[in-house]
């Protein structure tokens, strides 16, 4: 049976149009993709995420088990600071890409996907080599993420924290809508502005904060949105997505992620294997494209080939621009295929369609 998130009555009542996503009933749009698209480009729109996992790491040792299972170097982090980062296997597969809040000197939160909540939490206490307390909080946190140019605007009324000293990949913990203890995180998956807003659903009333957003957001024109147009937004950012553009049979280096692998920091799961591939150099990329022609639409798992129709790699992920009115997506290609403005193909059915290699993001942010 497929789990539901405390927002579920409000999808329904709206008469989103639900789907299986990593195991819960999800919406992956209410009224148009193209809609709720334009308005978190243009506007305001809130999303239900509560989908991902949050896993709390505790104790002096915290620290020591976070550099131990994550490619970057959570040291660098201080109190109400966000870090992007990964989980590698021994080989340098990718586990999953994550989030590390440093909530206090000894406890962090780590923030997973969704499809990979169970895996992901075996594999961090299977590699808790360090007496660090690890609690799986996923069905308790909630996470809203209130993204676009006016979501300040709109979350600013229903608290008293300045929200415009919340700079990027920062948080600060406050009241929202006469609730207390919620993570405003400057975070998000668009690239516009916006904050991330997690909260226990035992300390605070989920329904009656998605309304009150939505009405401080009226003014504006709000809109809930789906995981559809969060899907279009965020591959017009370039941004990966675990399942598609990153894998177990992917590494850091190859994925764009290079600039988050501290192979300096110290030991950590995979820094062998990672540290083998770079000296050895890569043998492919993970690049974005266009293509001008309207109707040659790319999808996951379409060869890519050269002028010869040699195969030199695969799509990971592809659709159409909303913003740009242009077809776009992401793959896999031979180094030598990886450069800026580089012409490939796409094989789309029987056809051919001509694209330029084009590194993301593809809409300037």
């Amino acid at each position: 049976m497929l789990k539901r998130t405390p927002f579920y009555n409000h999808h329904k009542q709206a008469g989103a149009k639900l789907i299986d996503f990593g195991g819960f009933e999800m919406p992956v749009q209410y009224d148009s993709i193209r809609k709720e698209h334009n308005v978190v480009r243009n506007s305001v729109g809130m999303f239900d995420v509560s989908h991902m996992g949050e896993f709390l790491i505790k104790g002096a040792h915290a620290l020591d088990l976070i550099q131990h299972i994550t490619i970057n170097d959570a040291s660098k982090l201080s109190p109400g600071n966000a870090q992007y980062t990964a989980m590698c296997y021994e080989n340098g597969g990718i586990v999953d890409d994550l989030l590390v809040y440093m909530l206090d000197e000894k406890k962090y939160m780590l923030v997973v996907n969704a499809s990979n909540i169970e895996k992901d939490y075996t594999w961090v206490t299977d590699n808790n080599e360090f007496d660090a307390r690890v609690e799986n909080k996923s069905d308790e946190i909630c996470l809203l993420a209130v993204q676009g140019p006016k979501s300040v605007d709109v979350l600013q009324k229903l608290t008293g924290i300045n929200l415009s000293n919340i700079k990027f990949y920062t948080f600060e913990k406050g009241a929202l809508a006469g609730f207390e203890n919620i993570i405003f995180s400057a975070t998000g998956y668009t690239g516009e502005k916006g904050f991330e807003l997690y909260f226990d659903k035992n300390e605070a009333d989920a329904e009656s904060i998605w309304t009150a957003i939505l009405d401080a957001g009226k003014e504006f024109g709000i809109e809930p949105c789906g995981l559809g147009a969060r899907d279009t937004l965020r591959l017009e950012m370039g941004f990966a997505l675990y399942g598609n553009d990153i894998t177990k049979d992917t590494h850091p280096l190859e994925a764009r992620m290079g600039w988050l692998t501290k192979l300096e920091k110290g030991d950590f799961i995979g820094r062998s294997a990672l540290k083998k591939k770079k000296e050895k150099g890569l043998k492919r990329k993970l690049v974005g494209f266009t293509i001008e022609d309207q109707r040659s639409i790319p999808r996951s798992g379409y060869d890519i080939l050269d002028e010869d129709d040699n195969e030199i790699g695969f799509v990971t992920s592809g659709t159409r621009s909303i913003t740009l009115n242009k077809n776009i997506g992401m793959g896999y290609v031979k180094k030598e295929f990886a450069e800026q403005d580089e012409t490939i193909f796409i094989k789309i059915r029987n056809k051919k369609a001509k694209a330029i290699v084009e590194q993301p993001p593809f809409i300037d942010k």
